[in-house]
C-alpha cells in the first residue's frame, strides 16, 4: 500500500469510528437469541407454538392455527438528534418525517415474513415534560405517525410518552415502535425455506440514508465547515443541504409486499437492507452465493457521505443501503412482474441478480466487492 492510500484508509470516517462497533453489538445480540429461545416453552403451554425458524429474523413468529401472528419491536435511533439540530438552525420541523422512519423501521421488518401489519404502538420517551411544550413539533410528529399508518393500513393503537429527565437527554425524545401483524394465509409465510438457487433478485429503492448510519452522518457534519447546512452537490445548485437531505423520511415497503401478495407472487425470502448495509443479503442460514449483476443509483446524500467520509466501496455498501433499502427473493418467472408491481406502488426496482449453488457470499459484481459469511454474526 502506498503513503497515499494508507493515510486515505487512516482519514476514512468508518461506522466502527462513529462508535458503533458491531463485533462488539452483536455477541451480545446472539447470546440474547440464544436465552430467548428457551422462554418459547411459555407461550406453547398456551397452545400457540413458535415457528423456530423465525428466531434470528427480522421478526418473531407464532403459530396461532388459522394463522400466524408476527410481531416486532423497532426504535428510530440517532436520527432525532439531526431532526433536532436541523430544527435549531433552520426552524425547519422534520418530525413528521422521523415519526414516519420510526414505522417504517417496526413495519419493514415485519413484512419480511410475509405477515400484512395490523397494529402499531408509540413509545415516545421525552427529556422533560417541556418537550411536548412545542406544539409545532409534537403536532408535527402526530400527524407524521398517523400518516405513515394510513399508508401501511395499520390501526394506531396507543403508546407511552414518559418523560425520563436524566435518561434521555433534555431537549430530544427517543422514538420506538413495536407492531403486530398476521401471516395470512400461512402459505404467505416467507422464512426462507423456498430460497433456492436461481431464484432472483429484486431490489426496492431506498429513498436516502433510512434511519441506519446516521451516527455516521452525525460524526461526518461535526468534520464539515458548515455541519448540516453543508449543500451536498453545490456544483448542481441543488440547495439540499445535508441535514435535510438525511431526513428524507424512510421508505415503507409494506404496500409493494401486500401488492404481490394480492397478485398471487411468492416471495421466498426477504431482506430489509438496514443494519450492516449490503451484508443483510447473507441473511438467511441456507450455503447460497448471491450474486449482484446491477445496482441501483446511489441516492446524492449516500454519494457525498461516501466521498467526504472516505470510504471505499467495501465500507459503504457494507455499512449504508446505498440506494436499495429491501431485497425479495422470488422465483425467476415472477422477477419483472415483481419489478412492474413496486413500480406501480410508486417504488422503483431492479431485477439486480440472483440466487447461486456455493458456498455463503454476496458478489456484488459492478463495484468489485464481495462479503464472505464471516462478515455477518446475526445467528
Amino acid at each position: 500500500m502506498s503513503a497515499s492510500s494508507a493515510n486515505t484508509a487512516s482519514d476514512a470516517l468508518t461506522y466502527d469510528k462513529a462508535g458503533v462497533k458491531y463485533d462488539q453489538v452483536d455477541p451480545v445480540k446472539l447470546l440474547a437469541q440464544q436465552s430467548a429461545k428457551a422462554t418459547a416453552q411459555h407461550v406453547a403451554a398456551h397452545g400457540f407454538p413458535e415457528v423456530s425458524a423465525s428466531r434470528g429474523e427480522s421478526a418473531y413468529v407464532l403459530d396461532i392455527g388459522h394463522a400466524y401472528l408476527a410481531s416486532i419491536v423497532e426504535c428510530l435511533g440517532t436520527k432525532v438528534l439531526v431532526a433536532d439540530a436541523v430544527y435549531r438552525e433552520t426552524g425547519k420541523s422534520f418530525y413528521a418525517a422521523i415519526a414516519q422512519d420510526t414505522i417504517a423501521m417496526a413495519v419493514n421488518d415485519l413484512i419480511t415474513v410475509g405477515a400484512t401489519p395490523l397494529v402499531v404502538q408509540a413509545y415516545w420517551a421525552a427529556g422533560g415534560s417541556d418537550w411536548f411544550n412545542d406544539r409545532t413539533r409534537a403536532a408535527d410528529l402526530i400527524s407524521g405517525w398517523k400518516a405513515a399508518c394510513d399508508v401501511c393500513k395499520l390501526s394506531w393503537g396507543g403508546g407511552e410518552t414518559p418523560a425520563l429527565a436524566g435518561v434521555v437527554e433534555g431537549d430530544t425524545i427517543d422514538l420506538g415502535a413495536s407492531c403486530v401483524g398476521l401471516v395470512q394465509p400461512k402459505s404467505r409465510l416467507s422464512l426462507g425455506e423456498k430460497l433456492a438457487p436461481g431464484n432472483a433478485i429484486v431490489l426496492l429503492a431506498s429513498s436516502g440514508i433510512h434511519a441506519n448510519g446516521v451516527s455516521l452522518a452525525r460524526k461526518l457534519a461535526e468534520r464539515l465547515p458548515k455541519g448540516y447546512q453543508t449543500d451536498i452537490a453545490p456544483n448542481e445548485k441543488s440547495g439540499q443541504t445535508f441535514g435535510e437531505a438525511l431526513l428524507a423520511p424512510t421508505t415503507l415497503y409494506a404496500p409493494v409486499t401486500e401488492a404481490l401478495a394480492n397478485a398471487g407472487i411468492a416471495v421466498n425470502y426477504t431482506v430489509n437492507i438496514t443494519g450492516h448495509g449490503w451484508r443483510k443479503l447473507l441473511r438467511h442460514t441456507s450455503e447460497f452465493t448471491y450474486r449482484i449483476r446491477e445496482i441501483p443509483p446511489v441516492p446524492p446524500v449516500l454519494s457525498f457521505m461516501q466521498r467526504e467520509a472516505k470510504l471505499d466501496n467495501t465500507e459503504a455498501y457494507g455499512t449504508l443501503n446505498m440506494g436499495a433499502g429491501f431485497a425479495l427473493f422470488v422465483d425467476a418467472k415472477d422477477a419483472e412482474r415483481t419489478a412492474h408491481i413496486a413500480h406501480t406502488c410508486g417504488i422503483e426496482a431492479w431485477v439486480a441478480g440472483s440466487v447461486e449453488a456455493g458456498r455463503k457470499q454476496a458478489i456484488i459484481e459492478p463495484i468489485g466487492v464481495t462479503y464472505s459469511a464471516d462478515d455477518l454474526k446475526l445467528r
